[in-house]
């Protein structure tokens, strides 16, 4: 992606018609990304003026409580602006797209929480982080399906004329089966079976064991509600893929649930907004995001989930995004600010 270093002249003749934020907040980490609001429509990803990029950690509510997830959009936003040697005063646009807000009183409260850290007239987004995602991958056009899968999954999807859908991402308590945590949670589940003798035995057991370096299966209940967070759990996805294309059958049921799942949850959103056309055969995006769906290995768990929707919606058109989703999300500030402004003078 195209980039001006921090402070240099370019940077500052950049931030005089004003900037724009976009940030991706997830369970993982916070990213923020800074970009001029009178920059020219970008012909390609890497042609995105990015002025700066600053990271921070959780800012799921969900997984981290209301007051910790707002700091810590508070503190990466000014990170970012301080990166590129601006400030608050000169934002004019900035679109929160963030992992855990799934209702409109969710949205209305973040755009109450946050016109009071910008002054001026500054225009406010407020967005699930799935939106951003998808937004990475259409280069700022909302239409289209995302099916994200890192710590937790979901599939949205979004229409021309505006309609939404989605299905999953409702947390690890409610089955986000697919995701990282809800594939680790099921090998860790398989190894105490095993352990038990509830279960079969399996290779995971001596791979988890060493990974966590613990020196038995009985430490693993200390180890899992020391911290249960969600990525921390998650953090264990590659040693399960490892097994499985090692030849473990309990490694390999788990990876071909998880894709069952996520193809579960696209063709449900698919369907739902009949973005496949009436004999569902009509060509559709389907942005890919997410570590889970990292392809590149023996065992490609997002080309498994696409042969699965392809059975269904042949028309299903496989987009890895060539930026990341808070440069999506600030694209989309930009294209709704574009919008707003054009209507404003009459054109």
């Amino acid at each position: 992606m195209g980039s001006y270093e921090n402070g240099d002249s370019p940077a500052a003749a950049a931030c005089e018609g004003g900037v724009i934020l976009g940030v991706d907040g997830g369970t993982t980490s916070t990213v923020c990304v800074c970009l001029p609001a009178a920059m020219p429509p970008p012909e390609a990803p890497g042609a995105v003026p990015v002025l700066s990029r600053a990271i921070a950690g959780c800012s799921n509510r969900n997984s981290v409580g209301e007051s910790a997830a707002l700091e810590t959009l508070e503190q990466v936003m000014a990170q970012a602006l301080t990166m590129a040697s601006t400030d608050h005063s000169n934002v004019v646009a900035v679109c929160l797209s963030v992992s855990g807000v799934n209702h409109p009183s969710d949205q209305q409260k973040m755009l109450d929480w946050i016109r009071n850290l910008f002054p001026g007239d500054a225009k406010f987004y407020v967005e699930n982080d799935a939106v951003a995602a998808l937004a990475s991958g259409t280069m700022g056009k909302l239409h289209g399906c995302v099916l994200i899968a890192g710590t937790g999954s979901i599939a949205y999807g979004v229409t021309e004329d505006g309609k939404l859908a989605r299905a999953a991402g409702a947390g690890p308590v409610l089955g986000d089966w697919g995701s990282g945590y809800g594939i680790a949670a099921q090998a860790l589940t398989a190894v105490v079976k095993a352990h038990d003798g509830r279960g079969p035995q399996t290779n995971l057991t001596g791979a988890i064991i060493r990974k966590l370096e613990i020196s038995s299966p009985d430490e693993l209940i200390g180890w899992t509600y020391a911290d249960p967070s969600w990525a921390r759990i998650a953090a264990l996805v590659p040693v399960v893929v490892s097994a499985a294309e090692d030849g473990d059958e309990v490694a390999n049921t788990i990876l071909r649930d998880a894709v069952q799942e996520l193809a579960d949850s696209v063709v449900a959103v698919v369907r739902r907004l009949a973005l496949c056309g009436e004999d569902g055969k009509d060509q559709f995006p389907l942005v890919l995001v997410g570590g889970v769906l990292e392809g590149n290995k023996k065992w490609n768990i997002s080309g498994e989930v696409i042969k699965c929707i392809s059975k269904v919606f042949p028309g299903v058109h496989a987009i890895r995004p060539e930026v990341e989703p808070a440069i999506g999300a600030a694209l989309l500030a930009w294209s709704h600010l574009l919008k707003e402004l054009k209507l404003e003078n009459g054109s």
